[in-house]
């Protein structure tokens, strides 16, 4: 795997921080104000604003997040700069950055205008995927970023928590496609976890499932979603936790929320693992091994901490979640396994339990 130069890596890091700025300033007008509310013992920013002779509150985010609470002390200062920021998209999409097509991005950037990823959204599957070249330094074969697909998950307790919510949904897809349309929930027709354009592009919301794997559950009521409902997953949860800041590469960068790239690849190790019982799963398994073969290729040596980390609160879930993943594992190349388990152990220095005990012997064999 090639990696990236530091002007390029920096570049990303750049224009990634210019984007959140712009965002700011497009979420946040000048005319208003921030407050902070407290619930629950925590600190919550929140921005009052006017529009059309009416006040509005927006959630901003955490209090105690330092990057949130920076800017809110100097926003009025930020300056978007539209021009600068789309030639450093070129640059970056030049130098071999991978990159939506137009209309997958406008869609995102239309979600990320409505708020998606400010009501702590997070970005998931290959879009998200894509993501990851630039904040690890590497470059990422194109055979694995394609999708014809948006995934957006977000934790229940979050949607009912923020006291916000996006504009009616179809309202922002439409945006980019006057032909999206509901597609009701096989569990609930009244309900829509997806929606879908006349081309099949479809667009759908996830929520966490912590119950049986037998009861998948009816889809569930998400009130910042603006109207649409989400469908609950197994093992989601572990995913989308303490997920990160990225851009894609479209326009002048489109600033969203992913999953932290440890959590991605280990995750997409179980997944693959799930999919044996889906006569029709097997490419998907496929491309989920290959995705989480590349991320832990990129990550094994300078992140392996992160790896490790990962692993092992995996492996820590219970019987279930070490079946999937020793599944998934064994479905690696040899090469990506051994580096795997080579990033377990040269972490285990600072870990209270051996390699051994977390499902990598001695012999290399999973």
């Amino acid at each position: 795997m090639r990696d990236l130069g530091l002007a390029i890596q920096t570049m990303f890091a750049d224009l990634e921080q210019r984007c959140l700025d712009a965002e700011f300033d497009e979420a946040f007008p000048a005319s208003g104000s921030f407050s902070k509310k407290e619930r629950k013992g925590r600190g919550y920013w929140y921005f009052q604003g006017y529009a059309d002779g009416h006040r509005y509150s927006r959630y901003v985010g955490p209090a105690d997040d330092p990057g949130i609470a920076a800017r809110v002390e100097r926003f009025r200062d930020l300056k978007a700069d539209f021009t600068e920021r789309r030639r450093m998209v070129s640059a970056l999409k030049a130098a071999g950055l991978p990159a939506p097509d137009a209309f997958t991005g406008d869609l995102v950037g239309a979600l990320g205008r409505a708020g998606v990823f400010r009501l702590r959204g997070v970005l998931v599957g290959t879009l998200a995927f894509q993501c990851y070249a630039g904040l690890l330094g590497v470059r990422l074969p194109a055979a694995h970023l394609r999708t014809g697909d948006v995934d957006i998950a977000q934790f229940h307790s979050v949607s009912i928590s923020v006291e916000d919510s996006l504009p009616p949904i179809l309202d922002v897809l439409r945006q980019a496609d006057d032909s999206f349309r509901e597609v009701p929930h096989h569990a609930d027709a009244r309900k829509a976890t997806a929606f879908r354009n006349r081309k099949g592009f479809l667009v759908e919301f996830l929520v966490p499932n912590t119950g049986k794997d037998e009861h998948p559950g009816k889809p569930a009521t998400m009130p910042a979603l603006g109207g649409a409902a989400a469908q609950p997953l197994r093992f989601l949860d572990f995913l989308i936790h303490d997920p990160i800041r990225s851009v894609l590469l479209h326009a002048g960068g489109v600033p969203v929320r992913v999953p932290a790239p440890e959590r991605y690849a280990v995750h997409k190790l179980i997944v693959a693992a799930r999919r044996r019982a889906d006569p029709n799963g097997r490419s998907k398994a496929d491309k989920d091994v290959a995705q989480a073969g590349l991320l832990i290729e990129a990550m094994a040596s300078r992140h392996h901490h992160d790896l490790s980390d990962a692993w092992i609160e995996a492996w820590s879930r219970g019987p279930k979640w070490r079946e999937a993943l020793a599944d998934g594992l064994s479905r690696l190349p040899d090469a990506q396994r051994d580096r795997m388990a080579d990033a377990v152990r040269r972490a285990g220095g600072n870990r209270p339990r051996n390699a051994e005990d977390i499902g990598f012997p001695i012999d290399g064999s999973p």
